[in-house]
């Protein structure tokens, strides 16, 4: 008789198990930066912790009103002001007076594919910290009120939480659901938002107005600063720049380039404590 034949299958406990840790893990790092947004009787929301000195980030819709109240993961409650919000790409930016919180890690939103698996925490129907799971479901675009579209579940409560990777980095605020899709304002847009109160270093970049041939205007490198953020982001003069404002490339955490015909991502590094006043 063969022994092999009557043996018990193996144990497919050891793989089950690893991605139940790295799901296990995954919902507690972004809980961790998950806060609940409320305004008493009149709704609640979820927001995002975007730096460690106590700014909040959500949805203008979720913080409707000037102050509100936000409660930490671990239950600490803050009374939290409003210091800015743009209804158009439904942002605000919320400040609660604590230190050394856990911010969220981000992703430039650039970099996501078609069926990447994606994750999103809130509180959706009074339900504390509840995760669901998705996929990416088309990249984001370069039009004007661009999202991040995914293929996931979002419920009110929702709004304001984090979309992320399965790194648990953030790529996206969660705004709208549109016909069955989860749309999310892109991180890049957020940190461009988040970081109007204070400038990061200067790029150290000269630029040109400059077309590609299928007529899209770009801006052209034409000069490096040596030991620039832009020279240490390894930007190349005669790289052709996807954006129109040139004056808020600084807050990018990365730049869409056209380099010899082929277009990459390429992450800017910023320099905090070199950051000042505009």
């Amino acid at each position: 008789m063969n022994d092999s034949a009557n043996s018990a299958p193996a144990d497919p406990a050891p793989y089950g198990g690893t991605i139940q840790a790295d799901l296990e893990a995954l919902a507690e790092r972004l809980r961790a930066s998950t806060v609940a947004v409320r305004l008493g009787r009149d709704g609640a929301g979820s927001g995002v912790i975007w730096a460690s000195d106590g700014a909040i980030v959500t949805n203008a819709h979720v913080a409707s009103r000037p102050h509100a109240e936000v409660v930490l993961s671990d239950g600490r409650r803050f009374d939290a002001r409003v210091e800015r919000r743009d209804p158009r790409r439904d942002l605000a930016l919320l400040r609660i007076d604590a230190t050394e919180l856990p911010a969220a890690a981000t992703r430039h939103p650039g970099e996501l594919r078609t069926g990447e698996v994606l994750v999103a925490v809130g509180h959706p129907l009074g339900i504390p910290n509840a995760l669901t799971m998705g996929i990416v479901h088309a990249p984001v675009g370069d039009r004007p009120g661009r999202f991040v579209q995914a293929d996931l579940r979002l419920a009110p409560g929702n709004s304001g939480g984090p979309l992320a990777d399965a790194q648990g980095r953030v790529v996206g605020i969660n705004s709208m659901v549109v016909g069955g899709l989860a749309l999310a304002v892109p991180s890049d847009d957020v940190q461009r938002f988040a970081g109007a109160t204070g400038v990061p270093s200067r790029l150290g970049v000269r630029l040109a107005a400059g077309r590609l041939r299928n007529g899209r205007d770009v801006l052209v490198v034409v000069a490096l600063e040596r030991g620039s953020r832009a020279q240490r982001a390894g930007l190349l003069v005669g790289d052709a720049l996807l954006a129109r404002d040139a004056d808020r490339l600084r807050f990018a955490s990365a730049l869409d380039v056209v380099r010899g015909g082929v277009r990459i991502t390429v992450p800017i590094p910023h320099d905090p404590e070199h950051a000042r006043a505009a």
